[in-house]
């Protein structure tokens, strides 16, 4: 059974987001969305300083079952990437909340984190998968 923390927010497509304050968000995948690619081989982060908007494409994981998309969870600008992951793209598996975190972005709208869903929402979304 997948871990999600009560205490972050989620997407369908299977990114968590952790409110930093002042507007800003560390983004990773999900547990559940690193047990279904396996064994993650590399990272293709997002550019810092780019504006995004929400649901943009601008990450790539790959594992050995398969490159799978990120997408931003919210417009806003990447501030800074996990630098670790060129190196050590397993941290991903090993800790998709912790040190496997992808980006941090601020945000174009701070409240626009209410759009995301809660930690029993996600629950019920992948139990239906």
């Amino acid at each position: 059974m997948s871990q999600i923390p009560a205490e972050l927010k989620y997407v369908s497509s299977h990114e968590w987001i952790r409110d930093e304050g002042d507007g800003v968000v560390t983004v990773g995948i999900t547990d559940h969305a690193q047990e279904l690619l396996g064994d993650v081989v590399f990272v293709d982060a997002p550019e810092v300083d780019s504006e995004v908007d929400a649901e943009d494409e601008i990450a790539v994981v790959e594992s050995v079952k398969a490159a799978s998309d990120i997408y931003a969870p919210l417009a806003g600008t990447i501030i800074e990437v996990n630098e670790e992951l060129e190196d050590s793209p397993e941290l991903v598996n090993t800790d998709p909340y912790g040190d496997g975190w992808m980006f941090k972005m601020k945000l174009a709208d701070a409240g626009d984190m209410d759009s995301l869903l809660s930690a029993d929402e996600y629950a019920d979304e992948i139990a239906e998968d």
